[in-house]
Parts: C-alpha cells; sequence; structure tokens
C-alpha cells in the first residue's frame, strides 16, 4: 500500500512554481529515481566504498558502512515497524552518525523524512506531527524526554536508537536492501518553516530536489572534492544544515565532520585536529571565532559558508584580514531547500550577498509585482530548480508563489551589475544566531503564562547574535512587574518551549500600541 498524503495535499499544478533550468543536463533525472542511491550507493558501486564518510571526534564511518548500517535500519522501518511508501518519519536528534543512517533508511524505504530540531519540546512535536499526520518517529535516547511526553493520535511507533532493543532489532537484519523505486517527483523530505501566523508551514521536496541543490551551489561557489572535509554547527534539522553537512559532501564523495554540540571552541578544535577544509555556520558565530583565531590553526580551511542571516561586511572583514578566507555570504530558504544566492571567487563583493547561482533567476518586486529598477528597494523574487510546494495551505501557496515567482519574506535591492544587497525582513520573522524565530510563536507561548495578559514580540537589533528576541508584556496585575518576574518567566519559557526561542530581552508595559480597529502596531515597537 501507498500513504498518499503527500499527495493529496501538495498544491495544485497551477500554484506551483514555475521551475526554470530543469533542462540543463546537469537537472535532469530519470522518472524513477530514489536519491539515496546517488548520494550512497553509488559511492561504493563505484569502489569508494572504503573511504571515509562521517567522522566525529570518537568514530569513523565508510561509505560502506553507512550504507549498510542504512539498510539494516530500512529492514527494521518495514520488516517490523511495518512502514509503508509515503508515510512520515519524524528524525529527533543532534548530528550524529545514526542520525544520518536513519535519514538513508527513510528514503531508501519509500517513507518521508521530517527531521526536527533537537532543542524543540513536547508541544512543538506534537504540532509537527498532527500536521503531516507523522506515524513513526525516531529518537535518539538522548533525547527521549520530550519524545515520550509528545501524545498524538496520528503517532504509532516510536523507537529510540542507541538502546540494547534498537541494536538488537537493527544489528540482526539483513545489510542488503533493495531501495524503494520511488519516482524523481515523489517526496522526499518535509521541511516546517516558521512563520508569521500560529501553524506551521510544512515544505514538500521532491528527490529530484535533493540531487539538483547539489548540482547547484556546491559546484557555483565550492568547488569540492573527494578530499574535502565538510563540517559545521548548522543541525541537520534544518535544510541549510542538512545540505552542507550531509548532501553536498557526499554528493561528492567527500567527507563530513558531524558535532553534536558546536560550541565556537569546539568548531575550531574540530578544524585544528580533523583539517577541515569547508565550514558552514552563521554570521554570529564567524564573529566569535574571529576572536579565537590566534588559539587555533584553521590554515586547512580553504572554504567558508555563511547563511540563516545577512553577513555584516565588518564579521566578513575582520575574518578575511586575520584568515585571507572570503566568507561565502548567501541566501535560502526552507521553503527552496537551500542557497539561491550567492557569490564564488570570482564575483565576490564585500556586503553583497551576490548573484542568483546556477540554476535560478531573482528579480526586485514592487507590492503589485511589478519588477523594479536598478537600486531600488523591494521584495525578493526568485525561481529555478526547486521550488516552493506548501502541503494543505492553499492560501499561504497563493501568497508566496505568485506567476510561477516565489516571494520570499526578504526585502532586497539589485544594483546596476546585477548583485543583490540585503535589506530587511519584510515580515515579523526574527533571525538570531542562526535561528528563524516567528514572533507569533512566541508570542503565543507568552499568553499561556498565567500572569501574561497580553504581548508583542519584535526583533532587536544586536552585534553578537544579529537579532535579539524581545517581549513587550501586558501583565494581568500591572504592579506586580519587576526583573525577577521577568526572570521567571524567561526560565519558565525555556522550560516549555525551545529555548533558543525564549525573550532576551523582556519590557513591561501598561498598553501596546494598536491601530483603531485593535491590530498591534509593532512597528512602533521596533
Amino acid at each position: 500500500m501507498i500513504d498518499k498524503f503527500t499527495y493529496n495535499h501538495l498544491p495544485t499544478t497551477d500554484l506551483q512554481s514555475d521551475y526554470q533550468f530543469l533542462d540543463l543536463p546537469q537537472f535532469q533525472h530519470p522518472e524513477q529515481l530514489n536519491c539515496a542511491y546517488r548520494l550512497l550507493d553509488f559511492h561504493i558501486e563505484n569502489g569508494n566504498g572504503d573511504a571515509i564518510c562521517i567522522q566525529t571526534f570518537d568514530e569513523k564511518w565508510t561509505y560502506k558502512q553507512l550504507k549498510e548500517k542504512s539498510n539494516q535500519i530500512a529492514h527494521y522501518l518495514v520488516d517490523d515497524l511495518g512502514l509503508q511508501s509515503g508515510n512520515r518519519v519524524l528524525l529527533r536528534s543532534a548530528n550524529n552518525p545514526m542520525m544520518v543512517a536513519c535519514w538513508y533508511a527513510v528514503i531508501k524505504s519509500g517513507g518521508i523524512v521530517v527531521a526536527t530540531m533537537p532543542l524543540l519540546r513536547a508541544k512543538e512535536l506534537k504540532t509537527i506531527i498532527d500536521c503531516a499526520e507523522i506515524s513513526h518517529a525516531i529518537c535518539d535516547i538522548d533525547l527521549a524526554e520530550e519524545m515520550k511526553l509528545t501524545q498524538s493520535d496520528f503517532l504509532k511507533k516510536v523507537v529510540y536508537f542507541d538502546t540494547d532493543d534498537w541494536n538488537a532489532a537493527v544489528n540482526s537484519k539483513p545489510t542488503i536492501f533493495e531501495n524503494y523505486n520511488s519516482k524523481a517527483e515523489d517526496v522526499a523530505i518535509i521541511g516546517f518553516t516558521s512563520g508569521t501566523t500560529g501553524i506551521p508551514k510544512m515544505t514538500a521536496h521532491f528527490h529530484r530536489d535533493i540531487l539538483n541543490i547539489c548540482e547547484a551551489f556546491p559546484n557555483y561557489s565550492l568547488q569540492p572534492t573527494k578530499e574535502d572535509i565538510f563540517t559545521g554547527s548548522p543541525p541537520l534539522g534544518f535544510t541549510f544544515g542538512l545540505g552542507g553537512l550531509v548532501l553536498f559532501p557526499m554528493y561528492f564523495g567527500a567527507s563530513t565532520f558531524l558535532i553534536e554540540k558546536p560550541s565556537p571552541d569546539v568548531l575550531l578544535q574540530a578544524i585544528e585536529r580533523y583539517k577541515i577544509t569547508i565550514c558552514f555556520t552563521a554570521p554570529t558565530a564567524w564573529r566569535i571565532l574571529t576572536t579565537k583565531l590566534t588559539e587555533y590553526d584553521v590554515s586547512s580551511l580553504r572554504r567558508c559558508v555563511s547563511a540563516g542571516e545577512t553577513l555584516p561586511i565588518q564579521v566578513w572583514e575582520d575574518w578575511y584580514d586575520a584568515t585571507g578566507l572570503k566568507i561565502i555570504d548567501g541566501i535560502g530558504a526552507t521553503e527552496m531547500l537551500h542557497i539561491f544566492i550567492s557569490s564564488n571567487e570570482e564575483n565576490r563583493i564585500p556586503g553583497a550577498t551576490g548573484l542568483p547561482i546556477l540554476g535560478y533567476e531573482a528579480k526586485i518586486i514592487d507590492e503589485k509585482g511589478k519588477e523594479l529598477t536598478a537600486n531600488q528597494t523591494g521584495r525578493l523574487a526568485v525561481r529555478g530548480i526547486t521550488g516552493c510546494k506548501y502541503l494543505n495551505r492553499e492560501e499561504k501557496q497563493k501568497e508566496y508563489v505568485q506567476k510561477g515567482w516565489n516571494i520570499t519574506g526578504d526585502i532586497f535591492k539589485k544594483d546596476e551589475k546585477g548583485y543583490y544587497w540585503f535589506v530587511a525582513r519584510g515580515d515579523d520573522m526574527i533571525i538570531s544566531s542562526g535561528y528563524n524565530i516567528a514572533a507569533i510563536e512566541v508570542e503565543s507561548v507568552l499568553l499561556t503564562h498565567e500572569a501574561v495578559l497580553e504581548c508583542a514580540v519584535v526583533g532587536l537589533p544586536d552585534t553578537e547574535r544579529g537579532m535579539l528576541v524581545c517581549a513587550h508584556i501586558v501583565l494581568k496585575d500591572t504592579f506586580k512587574a519587576s526583573d525577577e518576574l521577568a526572570k521567571s518567566i524567561q526560565l519558565w519559557f525555556k522550560e516549555v518551549a525551545a529555548p533558543y526561542k525564549y525573550p532576551r530581552v523582556i519590557h513591561f508595559r501598561e498598553c501596546l500600541p494598536k491601530t483603531e480597529t485593535g491590530k498591534i502596531q509593532r512597528f512602533k515597537l521596533k
């Protein structure tokens, strides 16, 4: 049997993006396509099975070992857990080899991966499970607490890896598995993206999309070889992390170095000790790394990639002055799967995000969709080899895909030479230390606190984190406002929601600025 949830909830053809450049040979694929073959099995068939695929401070996995473990897990999913093609499988883990093996196992068995952030709490996990009608979950035993608190009628099977039961079941399975005969336009992964509404949006990506991004940004900006070693800080639950730490290195037969808790010092230790050549992280991290360069040898690095938020020119210049390396800035989106505007060695301008990479085109438009001329500020629109496909959200599909173009939530301008320059976010999204945090999500949590009457959340510019989450709160009893209550609310928030979302700044107010119709005027709070 086939679970047709994604088929039934994909936007209709007339609402989907106008895909461009798919006629180029590197973006063409056979009708039947399972992306796990090209990313993993292909290398063993071509004699590279003994090459290192994944490293950590404690482990080394070859391509052959990763394939065999993935095959065993795929057998376990199908034979013991009853996974059917099209079932959604939630993955909950920090960045480690078993997480990658589980990702491949789900793809190989015809399932659809829904990778999540390790810091999410039970309430947030339940929302994801209910939205995607997820039937199976695989969780690292180290993250079991919140998973065990998550209750949903859709969830049928939950298993925990790195347990005796898991090891006994998985290790008893054959190491040979016949990949499910997926189609190129079957959904392979679902990425959840925060938005300015309370319900998170599900973005679907096909098997062909997974391979197409591997031909796009890496070839444009990185020029990877088999000798490269990738590392970085973004979680695999982010498509930025999935691409930079799994898909790109494995497409090119290189290796990846995974770090479960990538603090700046730990990241620098890995670069020095394991001679890392390509590093992905956020602008805030690049700033901190720069201050510690006298303590570590990073001479092995040849490519540095920044995304998740705009890269301040001062951070770029400080890193370049210290290392001679030019950080590659880029903008991508969960809706588009990965980076679509960036730079390379030939066309890098400090402060500019860059040019549309191979496979994409972009333009700046006004509120009516009219294309603007050079140096005019407007909304960024993009189209190419991947496109926005919201599941079960027709109203959002119409809003963010117009006449075949994907409308991002960013305000940009384009100069006379065609370079794109970031200006501001066009919505209430707060990007802090590389995390996308929707103001409405934070507000929804705060409103459940017994002391809070109403609230409004905005982003506060910050040199270290890019932006801080700032909450303006009206208390039920305004006379109770105090620093102690603010700290208490912050601690409470971190217990009930992902800690990275908590308001680092709280202002108590007697009232919030509103329009005559009662809409909160967030621009006044900003």
